[in-house]
């Protein structure tokens, strides 16, 4: 059942990236059933009754899942077609990956009430900042777009592009994303630190996940404390942004990718 629901939500999710954008009302409708579709399949496969479904694909297909709902909501207040162009794409593939890696289920039997609050809180972590690359690279390819000589042609997602909003508004929007993703990253590492042995069983290690989580803090907490401080925006803010997200990437997705498509290991 879910697996059908995970293909016809990546067919929606396709045929929302191809629709022109004059065509917004159907857009919008469209999108909301996607969501809705990819998350009735979320439900029916990650909650399974005492057990919870593991795997870098339901990583990365809650995480776009969430990035849609953002997407959808900040486009009723500001114009953002061109997120619609980059998020689209990248949800019609995430929601169809559980099912060629359905990953593993993990028995939560004996686990702490406070696990599943984690799970949740590090998903919309990691969610939220997958928001911000997704600006950062929408900031990116505008900034290259206003100073191509002679002005870019308008393609595909020329024309979106042109259609957002003033890159000061991008970039305040930006930071507000990079908020609210810092906070809940924060949650995350505090609460795998403080109750590391009441959440997973053992105490606290320093494994790749862990270095990885930390050096992706660092370098949010970094880029804030340099947009206070000292003003950073523009180029400096976009390498700083991506640069967290890939290392917040590497630190469960990567890792999960490896153990489950490279060396076929489930969950411990």
């Amino acid at each position: 059942m879910q697996n059908s629901l995970f293909l016809a939500a990546a067919v929606l999710y396709a045929v929302c990236a191809l629709l022109p954008s004059r065509r917004g009302a159907v857009i919008s409708g469209v999108t909301a059933l996607a969501w809705a579709v990819h998350g009735a399949a979320l439900v029916l496969d990650v909650a399974a009754p005492g057990r919870l479904r593991v795997g870098f694909a339901i990583m990365l297909s809650s995480a776009l899942w969430v990035s849609v709902a953002a997407y959808w909501l900040e486009n009723r207040n500001f114009a953002l077609d061109g997120m619609r162009r980059l998020v689209m794409p990248f949800a019609c593939v995430a929601s169809a990956l559980p099912v060629l890696f359905p990953g593993s289920l993990l028995a939560l039997d004996g686990q702490s009430p406070a696990f599943g609050w984690h799970v949740a809180v590090a998903v919309l972590a990691y969610s939220t900042l997958t928001i911000a690359a997704f600006h950062a690279v929408l900031m990116a390819l505008q900034e290259a777009r206003l100073h191509a000589r002679g002005g870019a042609s308008s393609g595909w997602l020329g024309g979106a592009l042109d259609q957002l909003p003033a890159l000061l508004t991008m970039e305040k929007l930006l930071f507000r994303v990079i908020w609210i993703g810092f906070v809940l990253l924060s949650l995350t590492v505090l609460s795998g630190v403080v109750f590391s042995e009441q959440l997973f069983g053992r105490a606290l290690r320093f494994d790749h996940k862990s270095v990885f989580a930390l050096l992706s803090w660092l370098l949010f907490a970094a880029l804030l404390a340099g947009r206070r401080y000292q003003g950073w925006r523009g180029k400096t803010a976009l390498r700083f942004t991506l640069a967290g997200f890939a290392t917040l990437a590497l630190a469960y997705v990567g890792s999960r990718f490896v153990l489950e498509v490279v060396l076929h290991r489930g969950a411990a």
